[in-house]
């Protein structure tokens, strides 16, 4: 139209040129001629080069030459500012649901099926174990009375997901705002992957230690364990286990989304060399959460007894109060060495002591997390016994100062776990195989609860304030994944789940057996 609209006015100039030409002489015809037409001339060329920036018009296609066309990958963006008038998050989020896909070179639509990852990476090994957390319910499926016999169990909330909508049905409040940022994940995955989660009904637990007793269980007289997700289980529990609430931020001790806190460590490794590093081991936190972290502080050095170890009470109340300048955790990667041990359950402190470089001392836990499982001791961690945590934790520096480039890389091994294995993508990808193996043994429809509402970013963004407010923002995904989630492996043969128990246990008292040994030639004199 605007070309249409440029060759009228062409012809409208050329006309107004003739009828001025008719009015003078017609002693020179042929040089009216050329002026007339070296003016259409231009004026074509003009228009068309406006056209051409405009977008309407290939100049390329006018001139003969052919215009090369760079498909490029977006970035994944996961920062966003709310915008005052809120809404725009809806529109957004419909507008990236709507969106078309990107057109290829030959004019056809690429899917993600289509693109450079059209043959996605196998997940890390860790994902086979949404195979093990659901095998109670292959045989039986779960029902709905299953289901309602897990809010029985004490569940804080309720999910649905219905036509790629989130809703939620609360029961009780969660420590902190536990509940918010878990179901605020909830939300960035379906962003992550528009339109590919089933429908499903889900019940969570937001507390830290696991209550559904696989002894309560056994045998085929006694019913189907209520499938109840949570964020650690043990070897005596049938919980479903599901990434914690603080991948997304944890506000109230100013722990920003792991995304964010992960570039900010990677920084902080930078800052001291490993072998510059404080040659002991390092821990700090609050030893008032469970029993087994008062035992650690005995461990701590002091006039009569240097056990190798650099231990600090971490005060939440007085850090919150001073502004957290103390508890910075891109600031607390000086030590070789790092302490991790359970509190009440497992800890979220794990991801970022592993992430430091420094080997770390793994206090035997009794719960694990999604992910822990994956990992295996003296590739990614020092087995610390829990009954003897001092001179174990004695025997590992000591291994460590004198086996350097040895414990260097059990550290490094384990940060890159942690950092490439652990990071947001593979997050998300654990959440949609375990919320996609999840809806395939649901034996009923998905239903809306009566009191339910649904949630959006909008619906959660735009009420927060303060770090609430911010670490949303910090973590909004911004655009959905280019690529298709990893390939979910198989589920561990009898014969491959025994050998990797087996391999881990083998290890371990691998590690005892040097230590024992370490121990009786301090006794009897000899050198260690």
């Amino acid at each position: 139209m605007l070309q249409r609209k440029s060759m009228k006015r062409n012809n409208n100039s050329d006309a107004h040129t003739n009828r001025h030409a008719s009015l003078k002489t017609t002693s020179y015809p042929g040089k009216r001629i050329a002026k007339a037409t070296f003016f259409f001339v231009s004026c074509l060329f003009i228009s068309a080069g406006l056209l051409d920036l405009l977008g309407c018009f290939d100049l390329t296609t006018f001139t003969g030459l052919k215009q090369v066309t760079t498909i490029k990958k977006q970035p994944i963006t996961t920062h966003h500012k709310f915008p005052d008038q809120c809404d725009v998050v809806r529109n957004q989020t419909q507008q990236q649901e709507r969106q078309q896909l990107p057109m290829s070179e030959d004019g056809t639509e690429n899917d993600k099926t289509g693109s450079s990852h059209s043959r996605p990476s196998t997940c890390p090994s860790y994902f086979r174990w949404i195979h093990e957390d659901l095998r109670p319910w292959r045989e039986t499926g779960i029902t709905r009375g299953m289901l309602e016999k897990a809010r029985n169990n004490k569940a804080h909330f309720r999910v649905v997901i219905l036509d790629g909508k989130v809703y939620v049905k609360k029961y009780r409040k969660s420590i902190d705002t536990r509940d918010v940022f878990t179901l605020w994940g909830i939300l960035q995955l379906l962003r992550w992957y528009p339109g590919r989660l089933p429908d499903l009904e889900l019940m969570f637990d937001a507390n830290d230690r696991p209550t559904v007793r696989s002894s309560d269980y056994k045998g085929q007289q006694h019913p189907a364990p209520p499938p109840i997700f949570r964020y650690c289980s043990d070897d005596a529990s049938l919980d479903i286990v599901f990434p914690d609430w603080s991948f997304w931020g944890w506000a109230e001790v100013n722990i920003k989304p792991w995304a964010k806190s992960m570039v900010a460590i990677q920084e902080g490794n930078k800052m001291t060399p490993w072998k510059d590093r404080v040659a002991y081991a390092y821990w700090r936190g609050n030893p008032n959460v469970a029993p087994t972290r008062r035992d650690l502080l005995t461990c701590n050095v002091s006039d009569q007894q240097d056990w190798n170890t650099r231990l600090y009470i971490n005060d939440w109340v007085r850090e919150s109060r001073e502004g957290f300048k103390n508890s910075n955790l891109e600031n607390q990667c000086t030590h070789r060495y790092k302490i991790y041990i359970e509190g009440w359950a497992w800890s979220v402190s794990e991801k970022y002591i592993m992430a430091c470089d420094s080997m770390t001392l793994y206090v035997r836990p009794k719960y694990y997390d999604f992910f822990i499982r994956g990992m295996m001791p003296l590739q990614h961690y020092w087995p610390i016994r829990d009954n003897s945590k001092c001179t174990s934790l004695k025997h590992a520096v000591h291994w460590g100062n004198t086996h350097l480039d040895q414990a260097r890389k059990i550290g490094e091994e384990g940060s890159r776990y942690i950092r490439e294995e652990v990071n947001m993508e593979h997050v998300y990808d654990y959440m949609f195989h375990l919320m996609n193996e999840y809806a395939k043994l649901q034996k009923f429809k998905p239903e809306i609860p009566w009191g339910a509402t649904e949630i959006t970013p909008d619906s959660m963004g735009c009420p927060a304030t303060g770090r609430w407010r911010d670490f949303m923002e910090e973590s909004m995904v911004m655009s959905p994944s280019e690529a298709s989630p990893c390939e979910m492996p198989l589920p561990y043969s009898p014969v491959e789940f025994r050998e990797v128990l087996e391999r881990k246990a083998n290890v371990t008292r691998q590690v005892e057996l040097w230590e024992d040994q370490y121990f009786s030639n301090l006794r009897n004199g000899n050198k260690p």
